[in-house]
């Protein structure tokens, strides 16, 4: 079993930065994709940004592509999410999650996280 905590979330101006952290226990993170996932009011939960278990694939839905950068630390049982040039479309509730592969849809993913909220005010 994996436990995901995430921290980082916050309120922040349009064109801001925030740092997402997704902590994990156990010892098998290291063997899980880490895929970042958001929430916003009255939408459906969407994929943002994957990262394989060797940190030698990432994947960004179009619209945060030159903007975030997923990276993780198999070591420190850690992974995270940058957020630059953050946009007022980018409020919503952030939730990290583990699968086996990396993947885009959020059945597919095993464990989550509790999710941290991002604000981005215009």
């Amino acid at each position: 079993q994996v436990q995901l905590v995430e921290s980082g979330g916050g309120l922040v101006q349009a064109g801001g930065s925030l740092r997402l952290s997704c902590a994990a226990s156990g010892r098998t993170f290291s063997r899980y994709a880490v895929g970042w996932f958001r929430q916003a009011p009255g939408k459906e939960r969407e994929f943002v940004a994957g990262i394989n278990w060797s940190d030698t694939t990432t994947y960004y839905t179009d619209s945060v592509k030159g903007r975030f950068t997923i990276s993780r630390d198999n070591f420190k049982n850690t992974a995270h999410l940058q957020m630059n040039s953050l946009k007022p479309e980018d409020t919503a509730v952030y939730y990290c999650a583990l699968n086996r592969h990396l993947a885009t849809a959020s059945f597919e993913y095993d464990y989550w996280g509790q999710g941290t909220q991002v604000t981005v005010s215009s």
